[in-house]
């Protein structure tokens, strides 16, 4: 599957200068990994937000939230967050959320 590469663009410019960033092509999309943990990607036009999972069930109230599956399993605490309603601010904050959780995490 491709991937929307002006979404991608945006979240570079987002994360791109912040150290142990890097990218990899993942789940048929590409992910953003920091300090070797996914945090966010994009998978056909959609962003993939990684989460606390104990904020999952709020975020999936959210706007455009839903889970995330690949190959028919759903992943625990990733969410997809369709396009549509991916504007400057919301991709922030989502960006944000999946940031401040990926931190609490070892690097690999």
């Amino acid at each position: 599957m491709a991937y929307d590469e002006a979404l991608a663009r945006r979240i570079r410019d987002r994360l791109g200068a912040e150290p142990g960033v890097v990218e990899k092509k993942m789940f048929g999309g590409l992910g953003f990994l920091s300090h070797g943990n996914m945090t966010v990607g994009v998978s056909g036009p959609d962003l993939i937000v990684r989460l606390d999972p104990a904020g999952v069930d709020a975020a999936l109230d959210q706007p455009g939230a839903r889970p995330f599956e690949v190959g028919g399993r759903g992943m625990r605490n990733w969410l997809l967050v369709s396009a549509a309603v991916l504007d400057d601010d919301a991709l922030a904050g989502w960006i944000a959320r999946a940031r401040t959780f990926v931190a609490t995490l070892p690097p690999k």
